[in-house]
């Protein structure tokens, strides 16, 4: 299976300048997901976040993770028809440890902690290297268009 950044957008509607994984590393249907989001000079939220000092918003390493999840969520449901989409439910426990700044490559991993119906808790974690950039519990409700 590829995938790249064509298999992602295929997959989830998050589109520039929100869609924040580049490539799924490796994913283990309604288990686990492992992404990445190369971080670059160019993200449009270093103009005001913060100029001369440009920092990963936290909120968008959450959102990053999100995704993951919702590549994982998407691909892992294969009986239900029609566009789906992962949303927010819920974050709970999110921490930052680690600043995440232009060139900095985000390693996203995500794992399902329980499913029901079209509920999905996960546990994610965010890191640059070996060092925690952050890690959050999320909870997504899949909507799907018909």
């Amino acid at each position: 299976m590829d995938m790249d950044i064509n298999d992602i957008m295929e997959t989830i509607p998050h589109r520039y300048p929100f869609l924040l994984i580049d490539r799924v590393l490796e994913m283990k249907e309604n288990e686990s997901v492992k992404a990445i989001k190369n971080v670059t000079m160019n993200e449009p939220f270093f103009n005001g976040h913060f100029p001369g000092k440009p920092i990963m918003p936290g909120v968008l390493m959450i959102e990053a993770m999100a995704q993951a999840g919702a590549y994982l969520a998407i691909k892992s449901i294969k009986d239900l028809p029609g566009r789906k989409i992962l949303l927010f439910a819920g974050i709970d426990g999110a921490k930052f440890k680690r600043q995440v700044v232009p060139g900095d490559t985000l390693i996203l991993e995500l794992k399902v902690t329980k499913t029901r119906q079209r509920i999905w808790w996960l546990s994610g974690t965010a890191h640059v290297g070996d060092e925690l950039a952050c890690k959050a519990d999320i909870t997504a409700v899949l909507s799907v268009e018909e």
